[in-house]
């Protein structure tokens, strides 16, 4: 079961791509969105299970990994970008500019994301910083979709 939950917070092979794992976790997810096309109440749903399945299963894959914060968990890469595009218009346009929002606030970690990630431990931890970020990217976003 442990093995399972690494596998999921890994994203099977993807965790492992010898250089930046998370952008790739966030292109995952990325072209999920783009080629699924989820209706709101499914894109909703999904991030209602896989935000607690994230928090749990990158909670056992630190734990298996022996390292904080693992760069091979991108659990939360996928997530953050789901979180980023909620309530935003399916395109090409909004979706990359969703990805690199969301890439540069979680590379560049702005308060209070650097600071949540230290205060809650664990898969909390690796999940909260993320989460800030697609909210941040949501933020800018939802204020663009205005203008």
């Amino acid at each position: 079961m442990i093995l399972l939950l690494k596998y999921i917070a890994t994203i099977g092979p993807i965790g492992y791509i010898p250089f930046a794992p998370g952008t790739f976790g966030s292109l995952v997810a990325f072209a999920l969105f783009i080629l699924l096309k989820p209706h709101l109440l499914v894109h909703i749903i999904i991030l209602f299970i896989i935000i607690p399945i994230g928090i749990i299963s990158s909670h056992y894959a630190e734990r298996l990994l022996n390292d904080k914060d693992s760069r091979h968990i991108v659990i939360d890469e996928f997530c953050g970008f789901l979180i980023s595009v909620l309530f935003i218009p399916i395109s090409i346009g909004y979706a990359i500019t969703a990805f690199f929002l969301f890439r540069f606030f979680d590379i560049l970690k702005p308060f209070p994301i650097r600071k949540t990630g230290s205060v809650l431990s664990g898969g909390k931890g690796i999940m909260a910083d993320d989460i800030i970020a697609a909210l941040y990217t949501n933020l800018i976003l939802q204020l663009w979709k205005l203008i």
